[in-house]
């Protein structure tokens, strides 16, 4: 047996039992702050972060995080294997929990960089991308990829592409279970139109008994997630976490019977009047670029949609976060009695 294969059987396949899914422009360190104060124990995702980025650009923009993140994935675009290498070792330098390669996205910006979703088609470079990886960090290397792409909606298709990148040393793999369609759709499109097709990803779990597999794309609802748990290791929710981040407060004690930590979402908007505070007062980053990620802590509740305008309200921007909060937590005058 291999180091490698020692190092990947030590993983905790727990650790993918519930996770939020890497999403552009919004999964940023902010975001994930906010999820991680509704629940300890789910694993957050980076939104993508191209190779190019980290390599040529400013490398602490891209991989700064607040050490409460944890445990936090590091996802990567790219289909260059020395690149990849290299960014995923900056990334464990950084003290990211993993590192995650982006075999799903079919956009056409992602497409012209040749990675993302067109990576299916090519098994044999993606195993070579995670082979090099692997080699050069002790965190695992996970890969988050489609069942299928354009019309391709043979089981076989997506069968071969885990069994070949598996060999190359990856033992988690995150299928979102709908086909990517590379060309006509949208990536928005792309989230909707394709089918779900959940059997396919519980029949992976089944011919690969070894591998940890978790299944992503429209679950929203703690049925449909306990449901998929029967049958796979792991679910990946997406925009339903960002829009009704409140859902997730109830996570730790349904997916990992843990009732340890109470919370109200009064006291977590008030640790991210905190949080803004800091990240003003250490990075210069102004609050309401922060406050963008959790408009949707009171959806369903009285007076949300007021809530949610007073902190979306850009005429109080010169105002601290914490006369903010006061305001959005006041009744509108007409709604006090006399």
């Amino acid at each position: 047996m291999t180091n490698t294969n020692i190092k990947q059987n030590q993983i905790d396949t727990s650790m993918w039992r519930m996770s939020v899914a890497p999403m552009m422009d919004w999964t940023d360190k902010h975001c994930r702050y906010l999820h991680r104060l509704l629940s300890q124990h789910t694993l957050l995702y980076t939104e993508m972060v191209t190779t190019g980025a980290l390599i040529h650009g400013d490398v602490a923009r891209h991989l700064r995080f607040e050490a409460e993140e944890h445990p936090v994935a590091l996802q990567l675009g790219g289909s260059e294997p020395a690149d990849l290498a290299q960014s995923a070792r900056l990334g464990e330098q950084w003290g990211y929990d993993e590192i995650n390669l982006n075999c799903g996205c079919p956009s056409e910006r992602v497409q012209r960089g040749a990675f993302g979703a067109c990576l299916m088609n090519e098994a044999g470079l993606v195993a070579d991308c995670v082979k090099a990886m692997v080699d050069v960090v002790q965190v695992p290397v996970t890969v988050k990829h489609r069942i299928g792409i354009d019309k391709i909606e043979s089981y076989d298709f997506v069968r071969d592409f885990v069994g070949t990148v598996a060999d190359a040393g990856c033992e988690v793999f995150i299928v979102h279970a709908r086909n990517a369609w590379l060309k006509g759709l949208s990536p928005k499109e792309n989230r909707e139109i394709p089918p779900l097709r959940y059997e396919l990803v519980a029949q992976l779990k089944r011919d690969f008994p070894a591998l940890t597999i978790a299944v992503n794309g429209g679950i929203k609802t703690d049925e449909v997630a306990l449901q998929q748990l029967e049958q796979v290791d792991g679910v990946m929710v997406g925009r339903e976490a960002y829009h009704n981040p409140w859902w997730m407060a109830s996570w730790d004690a349904l997916y990992y019977q843990d009732e340890s930590r109470q919370r109200t979402r009064e006291a977590v908007e008030e640790q991210m009047v905190l949080y803004m505070e800091r990240e003003a007062r250490e990075h210069g980053t102004h609050w309401y670029s922060i406050a963008r990620h959790m408009l949707g802590l009171r959806n369903g509740l009285a007076g949300a949609r007021r809530w949610r305008q007073v902190w979306s309200d850009h005429r109080l921007k010169t105002l601290p976060p914490h006369e903010v909060m006061k305001l959005a937590r006041t009744k509108p005058a007409e709604a006090v009695p006399a």
